[in-house]
């Protein structure tokens, strides 16, 4: 597949412990860190939905890669079961907005990270990923793995448009193996791929060539100075011990070394940065990062890193102005100050949306090979009980009005630049938090209106670059 050895190879040169053991990691039951503040975020999310069943982007329109991200909370958390099911319906009927561009070009196009991100959701909500509305997402995946013919770029999930480009990155390899694994068996060469895109310290690069380029470079360690991403490699991590539990041999090996690696990099205070333009402190990159920690074992580390995440979520005592916002976690020091100073901004509201559903993953340590399979609320509670930090939010949809948000460039992770996918994401509105996996449709009917086909045709090639979230 390329010149670095293979999955099997890497796993006869002897792993940590056997994949028995990886699959106890993966499989066995895991307690929410803290229930009370997971839920209480997951709580708030939830009453960002709309009506509809989708979250909106900050122009309005539906976010399908936020919502998504949304369902996966709910899931992990347990903390609204009737809008995660009100999410999966409206999931089966407008997904394809989101991972096709049937609505805009040839139809038939699928871009390769939103696809899996799709089956992904289809798995955790519990409905049949072969059956979900019209589509079989399972094969919609596989279908767009790389074959035999494609040398180094075997078992990579690729984007299908008819540019003849592809923009898939880590994000979207994690989320393929992810709901492989979890809907049937996994093909070995996209775990292969997957390990590829590992570098011998541990960590995973974002895209499998050098920022600029667009040729698969073959193993990471081939490129020149790739940067190695924390995000990435949580997501990847996460992926890996699915595979190891499905019995593809390297796999628990390779996530292993991923979570030391996190280990070596997460900073004093319990917090992680992104890479690139995320590279200071965050609550998105540290979720991620938390949850993988959990996954591999890192308990004494995870759990700090969770105490980093609840020390920046609004809660009715120490919220100040945000108290009515109880449960939401900010993206970072300076805007939880800023919240706490003068309430949520509404033009800001789209950060606090982005920011809280991947930061409590950290607070509820769920693997994502898990998130669906373990019950999170044995209790059977659907909201924050009353002492809990989200206990007196309110409504039961958007009250903001939407605020300037760059959604054609979006992201699953909440990094940018060299560090998100499968676009090139720019900032939220207010230029401090990426966005995760808006959707462009809602854009196509104002853009329209506003500019004419020419802004419509622009907003077509942006689409393809769409992100999938994490």
């Amino acid at each position: 597949m390329s010149g670095r050895p293979t999955a099997r190879t890497l796993a006869a040169l002897g792993a940590a412990t056997s994949v028995v053991a990886g699959a106890a990691i993966v499989l066995s039951p895991t307690a929410l860190a803290d229930p009370s503040a997971a839920r209480a975020a997951a709580a708030w999310q939830a009453r960002e939905v709309t009506a509809e069943g989708f979250v909106p982007s900050g122009w309005g329109t539906a976010d399908w890669g936020l919502t998504i991200d949304t369902l996966i909370a709910l899931k992990a958390t347990g903390a609204d079961d009737a809008v995660a099911d009100k999410i999966t319906e409206t999931l089966k009927t407008r997904a394809y907005e989101y991972f096709s561009l049937d609505l805009w070009d040839t139809k038939g196009q699928r871009i390769a990270g939103a696809t899996a991100k799709v089956l992904y959701a289809a798995v955790v909500s519990g409905a049949d990923p072969e059956a979900f509305g019209e589509y079989d997402m399972r094969q919609e995946v596989l279908d767009l793995l790389a074959g035999t013919d494609k040398g180094p770029e075997e078992g990579r999930v690729k984007d299908k448009v008819t540019s003849g480009n592809d923009n898939s990155n880590t994000f979207d390899q994690s989320l393929a193996v992810l709901g492989l694994v979890r809907s049937g068996e996994v093909p070995p060469p996209a775990v292969d791929f997957l390990i590829d895109q590992q570098c011998s310290e541990g960590g995973f690069r974002l895209y499998p060539y050098a920022f600029g380029g667009s040729g698969v470079t073959g193993n990471c360690d081939a490129q020149d100075d790739p940067v190695l991403d924390p995000d990435s490699t949580g997501m990847a991590v996460q992926a890996l011990l699915a595979a190891a539990a499905d019995g593809v041999e390297g796999a628990e090996a390779a996530a292993k070394k991923g979570g030391d690696w996190l280990t070596s990099i997460q900073k004093p205070d319990g917090s992680f940065g992104g890479s690139g333009p995320t590279a200071a402190p965050n609550t998105n990159s540290t979720g991620l990062a938390g949850q993988a920690l959990a996954a591999t074992g890192h308990k004494a580390e995870a759990d700090k890193a969770a105490a980093w995440v609840v020390a920046h979520q609004i809660t009715e005592a120490g919220g100040g102005a945000a108290k009515a916002d109880a449960g939401t976690i900010a993206y970072n020091d300076e805007i939880l100050a800023d919240a706490k100073a003068n309430g949520l901004d509404p033009l800001q509201r789209d950060t606090w949306r982005r920011a809280t559903p991947q930061a409590l993953l950290t607070l509820a340590q769920i693997p994502l090979g898990e998130i669906g399979v373990t019950d999170p609320d044995p209790g059977g509670s659907d909201s924050p009980s009353p002492s809990s930090p989200g206990s007196s939010a309110p409504s039961t949809s958007d009250p903001a009005s939407p605020g300037p948000s760059d959604s054609t460039t979006a992201s699953p992770s909440g990094t940018t630049a060299t560090t998100t996918a499968p676009g090139t994401p720019g900032p939220g509105g207010n230029g401090k938090l990426p966005l995760t996996g808006a959707s462009l449709l809602g854009f196509g009917g104002l853009a329209i209106g506003l500019l004419g086909g020419g802004l419509v045709l622009l907003l077509i090639a942006r689409k393809r670059k769409e992100a999938t979230k994490a």
